[in-house]
């Protein structure tokens, strides 16, 4: 299958092929089936977001004791690797200078 360009926004969670309103944090190139394992890993994103936020509201846990934000932070780590992987070369050295990935 053919890759086409897409633009990616983490903080909206979108994946547009049209840039446009400064959805263009990161430009990817992926197949159709590369692009619904990313809207997955979206999806766990968000509710892994939703759990940790309320779990907020529970005082006195200390971060690194929990759990919910333990998932947010791996499922955080996932996108970011798979948009690594399928980014292109201006995207790879974003997410290189974040340093959030473990190195190769």
């Amino acid at each position: 299958m053919d890759k086409q360009k897409y633009f990616i926004s983490i903080g909206q969670g979108e994946i547009s092929r049209i840039p446009y309103q400064g959805n263009d944090d990161f430009v990817i190139y992926a197949t159709a089936e590369e692009i619904l394992m990313l809207r997955r890993k979206f999806e766990g994103l968000h509710e892994a977001s939703f759990d940790s936020y309320k779990r907020s509201h529970i005082p006195f846990v200390p971060y690194h004791l929990d759990t919910a934000n333990d998932v947010y932070d791996e499922t955080m780590a996932g996108v970011y690797q798979a948009l690594y992987d399928l980014g292109d070369e201006n995207t790879k050295n974003h997410i290189r200078t974040m340093g959030i990935l473990d190195e190769e």
